[in-house]
């Protein structure tokens, strides 16, 4: 089977796409997905993105973690995939498209892309971390010296111990300034650190303004990846109008066979 796939990275995070709206690859092929994000015999990504047509969005995004599962929403690759669009000419300077979690809109400006995030109303406070769901769900924690933190192990351990088979993404946080941010995220499904997540950085900034850490609703995410912004709205529903920016980058294109 030959098809050509597309690599894409949004602040590190890298994802294999894939024009899929002729159907040219299987769903439940969950091997050959595996394989294409394996990083030693594949091409090698953090996930597999494909694009496919939607009766009434201009597309719908299916997520693949890395292995080769299909996964909840993510919030860079959907920043991704709307550049992929464009390049296609699906899209020109907005969009509206579904994802595994509902509707998402979104806007792009030469490679910068903000993207709509659900609105979130539930957040779980504890002593020493916060819990919610961006589309992923995501265990919030502040942390010391973040640089030198072991957020492999830590966040292992977390995300099997607290959270089980079903598991969560564990993000780790450092307060660099009034409205910034550190974040170093171990993924599940990736079952490693990643350079950045986008669902992440957006779970950070809303637990931080939860948590009275800051007062703005315009926060900068420093990820070892790159750096995003996440908006928001405060109000007594909850965070409404959420809003994820950053870069999305075509790396290269190939054909696999």
């Amino acid at each position: 089977m030959k098809f050509q796939f597309f690599k894409y990275q949004g602040t590190g995070n890298d994802f294999v796409l894939i024009d899929n709206r002729q159907s040219i690859l299987s769903k439940n092929d969950t091997k050959l997905i595996a394989r294409l994000c394996d990083r030693k015999f594949g091409i090698g990504a953090d996930g597999l993105i494909l694009l496919e047509n939607h009766p009434t969005a201009d597309f719908k995004m299916v997520y693949f973690n890395a292995d080769g599962n299909e996964s909840s929403m993510c919030g860079n690759g959907g920043r991704c995939i709307v550049h992929f669009a464009k390049s296609l000419g699906i899209v020109e300077n907005t969009t509206k498209f579904k994802a595994i979690d509902g509707m998402h809109t979104a806007s792009i400006e030469n490679n910068t892309v903000s993207l709509k995030m659900n609105d979130v109303s539930e957040i779980e406070m504890n002593d020493n971390y916060l819990f919610l769901n961006t589309g992923s769900p995501h265990h919030v924690e502040l942390v010391d010296s973040i640089s030198t933190f072991d957020v492999f192990s830590e966040g292992r351990k977390l995300r099997n111990e607290t959270y089980g088979k079903e598991g969560a993404n564990i993000n780790f946080v450092e307060q660099l300034s009034e409205n910034t941010f550190s974040v170093r995220t171990y993924e599940r499904g990736v079952e490693d650190e990643t350079l950045s997540c986008g669902t992440g950085v957006t779970a950070v900034a809303i637990a931080m303004h939860k948590k009275g850490l800051t007062k703005t609703n315009n926060i900068q995410l420093v990820t070892p990846g790159g750096k995003l912004t996440v908006t928001f709205e405060n109000n007594k529903d909850g965070y409404t109008n959420v809003h994820l920016q950053g870069p999305a980058t075509m790396v290269f294109k190939g054909e696999w066979e």
